[in-house]
């Protein structure tokens, strides 16, 4: 069949929907109608459009196609199977144990980019990409994104437009597969594609109206894409759920669900096809250099010096942004408070200002480590609360994100319970894989920057607004897992486990107990994940209590982290634990401190207490 024809197009979107209903078929589960809905868009794009190399999937100039309807899976792996990268027996393994073809897509095939499913979170991933493209990689490559009328509601969808419509991405373009029906029903908008271009182009997108199931019209669309320079494209396809099968077309109820008679269904749409799909290749392209390794010089600072771990933190950043040139920022319109502003200055084209924007800002960066770079994440530590899911699927992703959160806890002081980082500890604890820092100096701050740069997964490290004095020396080792023993003689009766602020009052009053001759360990576990246990059980052997003192709640911080040492069945210390549990006001650090009950002198009251009713 001649492959330039617009019959050979229609077949092969009839190819993927029968490979669509195959697959969910024999599987028992799968969304088969939202994957037909969207199959003439795909078929034109395969086979004219989309350049792609998929026997080098990191050739650096390939295009790049996400799927943000990710429960369109189907129609993702029927495309893999037309295009020869998987078989006709991998594509009847979806949705079976040990399958690549998960339910939804996920960078175990080499040919996704990040995990999607978790609806409005493909298209503000593909801006990412987009705009490393555009500024960074300087490769010609194309974002495409299939998204559907669904997640149009969904807020971080409309994050995406505005920041790529602000960057003028016309190497982004996002397919709306609007077949009117969601999963309980109709969508808010229906085939009301004006509604969607009003607000598209509201943005600054060039928006192309279509009918999605007209092979010819949605040709001329992309090309029409191709030859805009100055923005991106929506191409707004109006489509039918369940095109091709009486049973499922356009019907409410049939939403996840494969079709009732499969052998019907397949008959009905004309039989299966073996048609392969020879993907245009890109031109060749220049892999961009990647650092490995780091050596940066990085800011050193004398003991007793009084430095806030957030500007340790900014120039720590900036020093290794001037060693590592894959090493990019980017900020929530915070940068002068969480110091990353430093970076900014001596590495504008390394810096991205994405506004307060968090949900888009994380998924910039997811896309930006698709592509290699190293991104530094920086805002409020409570900030990053609303870009939790964003986190959590990049996890699933297997991003490589570094993250740091700044105001930290109740020491903020004034501004009160909605600028405090009260929760951050346990989000980041709760990913896969993640790595959780809390710095309690200049010194160590900068030495975990630089830990952070060449960890894997996740790396979240938290950092404190107000001064605090330096205590370590500035060639002082802090490994990611480790911990650091301050004080300690064999008459301690119990060990104070401390992180980042509370290192200091524990340390203030570990001495004032000394002096009543009551003696305690303190223990500075800067590294709350992956945590020392060895030194954790070490402790708890030598003194037989631990007294954790957190600025968090109590619920999934330090606390937590430490009972994470003792789950191996054998006997577990003697646990006293400090932590907010109150809802704080606006205070100074030091009042909020005492107020909370995780000051020095809280934590000497406990440990009298406990000393006390020890020898009774």
């Amino acid at each position: 069949m001649d492959t330039t024809t617009d019959r050979y197009l229609t077949e092969l979107g009839q190819q993927l929907r029968v490979d669509s209903v195959r697959a969910s078929s024999n599987a028992g589960s799968g969304h088969a109608t939202s994957s037909m809905s969207a199959a003439d868009l795909m078929a034109v794009l395969l086979a004219r459009y989309l350049r792609y190399d998929f026997d080098w999937p990191d050739h650096p100039g390939n295009d790049h196609l996400i799927f943000s309807k990710g429960h369109a899976s189907p129609l993702l792996y029927a495309c893999y199977k037309a295009a020869g990268a998987i078989t006709d027996e991998e594509l009847l393994s979806f949705r079976t144990l040990g399958s690549r073809l998960e339910g939804h897509p996920t960078p175990r095939l080499p040919w996704v980019d990040v995990a999607t499913g978790s609806l409005g979170q493909g298209l503000p991933v593909g801006t990412g990409i987009a705009l490393a493209g555009r500024r960074l990689d300087e490769q010609p490559y194309r974002v495409w994104v299939l998204c559907g009328d669904s997640e149009m509601a969904e807020g971080s969808v409309w994050e995406a437009f505005e920041h790529a419509g602000y960057e003028g991405l016309s190497n982004l373009t996002a397919l709306v597969d609007v077949n009117r029906l969601g999963q309980r029903g109709p969508t808010r908008h229906g085939w009301d594609l004006d509604a969607y271009a009003a607000r598209a182009a509201g943005f600054g997108w060039h928006v192309i109206e279509v009918d999605g199931h007209d092979v010819a019209a949605i040709d001329a669309a992309y090309a029409e894409a191709l030859g805009v320079q100055d923005r991106p494209t929506v191409i707004l396809a109006r489509t039918r759920k369940g095109r091709g099968v009486s049973a499922v077309e356009d019907r409410e109820g049939m939403h996840g669900k494969p079709v009732p008679d499969a052998e019907e269904a397949v008959a009905e749409l004309g039989g299966p096809r073996d048609l392969r799909v020879e993907v245009e290749r890109p031109a060749a392209a220049t892999a961009p250099r990647r650092a490995h390794g780091t050596q940066a010089r990085l800011p050193r600072y004398e003991r007793g010096d009084e430095v806030a771990t957030r500007t340790a933190y900014g120039r720590a950043l900036a020093a290794l942004g001037a060693d590592r040139t894959d090493v990019v920022a980017l900020d929530g319109e915070v940068a002068d408070s969480t110091r990353s502003e430093y970076f900014a200055k001596e590495h504008p084209d390394r810096f991205f200002e994405c506004y307060i924007a968090e949900q888009e800002m994380v998924a910039t960066a997811v896309g930006m480590q698709a592509r290699g770079w190293t991104p530094f994440v920086s805002t409020f530590a409570a900030f990053l609360t609303r870009a939790h899911d964003f986190l959590r699927m990049a996890s699933i992703s297997r991003a490589g994100l570094a993250l740091a959160g700044s105001h930290a806890g109740v020491s903020i002081g004034q501004d009160g319970p909605s600028q405090m980082g009260l929760e951050d500890l346990a989000m980041f604890r709760s990913l896969h894989g993640s790595t959780v820092l809390y710095p309690c100096d200049a010194n160590q701050t900068a030495r975990l920057v630089a830990e952070m740069a060449d960890a894997a997964g996740i790396r979240y490290l938290r950092t404190t607004r107000s001064d605090s004095p330096v205590i370590y020396a500035a060639d002082e080792r802090f490994p990611i897992g480790g911990s650091k023993l301050l004080r300690s003689s064999p008459e301690d009766v119990l060990t104070v486990v401390a992180a980042g602020v509370t290192v200091h009052e524990a340390l203030a009053a570990a001495e004032e107990l000394a002096g009543e001759g009551i003696r305690v360990r303190v223990l500075d576990l800067y590294s709350v994940k992956p945590v020392d246990a060895a030194a954790l059980r070490e402790a708890a052997e030598a003194t037989g209590c631990l007294l954790t003192v957190e600025d968090h709640r109590p619920e999934g911080g330090l606390g937590d982290a430490v009972l994470d040492a003792f789950t191996d069945g054998q006997p577990v210390p003697r646990l006293l634990r400090l932590g907010v549990t109150s809802m704080p006001g606006s205070a100074s650090g030091s009042e909020q401190l005492r107020e909370a009950g995780i000051d020095a002198a809280a934590i000497a009251t406990a440990a009298r207490r406990y000393a006390a009713a020890r020898t009774r």
